[in-house]
């Protein structure tokens, strides 16, 4: 035992001062810390006043006897042993008292020494189980008490960090998908009737995708194909990209069909752009096998391809980038429908068909049209906000902050205009 702890102490209690004597030289050798009482009341007091790990009392005692003293004990100090020494002639109170736990072992008198000493350093030695035994509980249960303490902390921060993330995440394809408008409405701006067909284009191949069950890969290369079909065009004359595509020579036509390969080639060193590219190149294949640039045909052309060729032939009705001739919404659906299954994928058209057809959508809310000094922080864009000249200025879902709202004001006194942006309606129960 260190020096520093309070040694292990027995209070012995017996009305005989050389039964008192005789304990104290039996036990000198243990190293315990050895009490005397010679009645119960005087084992009380000490019991008040001093740590005691176990009370040796005899049976018969004056006043209190020892099963008295002892339930007394283990009523006031329930984790302090108590043993009773006790003759033959009252061995059945005793197995009373065992029996009820008022005592934990009896020693018949007269005793063994050996056997005493055995007896007690076995209840020492329970004792320092049970106290270590309780110690170790009291630390796990403090460990399991600050470890579900770091867990609720760790599960706040993961949480924290996860929304965190989450919100970077969403900044970064919105900043993306920002970028890749700006550069389409860049390359735009060398045919201005063709300024806006990428974001059509993207529209309506996003709904035919809507109306379709695509799987992830496709879902996610789609947009961005659509966005970037015609990058090909940075390697055209200007001239070519002025004419009709019914108007060209055969030369001019011939470097006009290689703007699927060069979009696929200016894509091959970007990691993300590679499930893009083969749509992009795929784009003006035909169902039938008689298209540009591999003659590919039917399931052959890529998924996203075929959607792309439906939406892109659609617009370009609409514009009169086929022939000069601008045809009317119905007019374009009928040509692209009158290609069902020799020049489109027959799945596609249906899809493509479906969105004209039917029960027409809930309207959405109407948009907001608000001049620059009616906007404000928390409105959402909702269309892309152009520049007179056709640049992309800010992109549809763009969350409009102070900044941002300063930057636009001063783009519009800056260039002597007078703006209206287009913006989301609030939602139910908003601001």
């Amino acid at each position: 035992m260190s020096a520093d702890t309070t040694p292990w102490t027995l209070l012995a209690v017996d009305d005989e001062p050389n039964i008192l004597a005789a304990l104290r030289r039996l036990f000198r050798s243990t190293g315990w810390r050895v009490l005397t009482a010679a009645n119960a009341e005087e084992a009380l007091a000490l019991l008040t006043s001093e740590p005691v790990n176990a009370v040796l009392s005899d049976m018969r005692m004056p006043g209190m006897d020892g099963v008295q003293l002892l339930e007394r004990v283990s009523q006031g100090w329930p984790h302090t042993a108590r043993l009773l020494l006790t003759g033959q002639a009252d061995l059945g109170s005793t197995i009373a008292a065992i029996n009820h736990g008022r005592v934990h072992r009896y020693i018949a008198k007269p005793w063994n020494d050996d056997e005493l000493l055995l007896t007690l350093r076995q209840v020492a030695e329970i004792q320092q189980l049970e106290t270590d035994k309780r110690a170790l509980e009291r630390l796990t249960q403090q460990q399991n008490h600050e470890l579900k303490t770091l867990n609720s902390s760790l599960e706040i921060r993961v949480a924290s960090r996860t929304e965190e993330l989450a919100a970077a995440n969403d900044r970064l394809k919105r900043n993306y998908l920002t970028s890749i408008k700006a550069f389409t409405a860049l390359i735009e701006l060398r045919d201005r009737a063709q300024v806006g067909h990428a974001r059509q284009v993207a529209d309506l191949t996003r709904r035919i995708a809507q109306a379709m069950t695509l799987d992830a890969n496709t879902a996610h290369d789609l947009p961005i194909a659509a966005l970037l079909h015609d990058i090909g065009h940075i390697g055209l004359s200007d001239a070519v990209l002025a004419r009709p595509l019914n108007k060209l020579d055969r030369d001019e036509l011939r470097r006009y069909r290689l703007h699927p390969v060069l979009g696929e080639q200016a894509l091959l060193a970007s990691d993300d752009m590679q499930g893009v590219a083969p749509l992009i190149r795929a784009h003006h294949e035909r169902w039938d096998g008689q298209g540009f640039p591999d003659g590919l045909r039917g399931t052959s052309i890529p998924l996203g391809a075929r959607i792309l060729a439906v939406a892109d032939a659609y617009e370009d009705l609409r514009s009169g980038h086929i022939d000069g001739l601008a045809l009317s919404p119905f007019e374009a659906r009928q040509a692209v429908i009158a290609g069902r299954g020799s020049q489109f994928d027959p799945g596609v058209v249906d899809a493509f068909i479906s969105l004209f057809s039917g029960v027409p959508a809930r309207p959405k809310p109407a948009m907001l049209r608000l001049p620059t000094a009616e906007l404000r922080a928390g409105q959402v864009l909702a269309k892309d906000f152009m520049s007179p000249e056709g640049v992309l200025l800010l992109s549809a879902g763009q969350r409009l902050g102070d900044d941002l709202i300063e930057r636009i004001q001063g783009f519009e006194r800056k260039h002597g205009l007078r703006l209206l942006l287009s913006i989301q309606p609030p939602q139910e129960g908003g601001r």
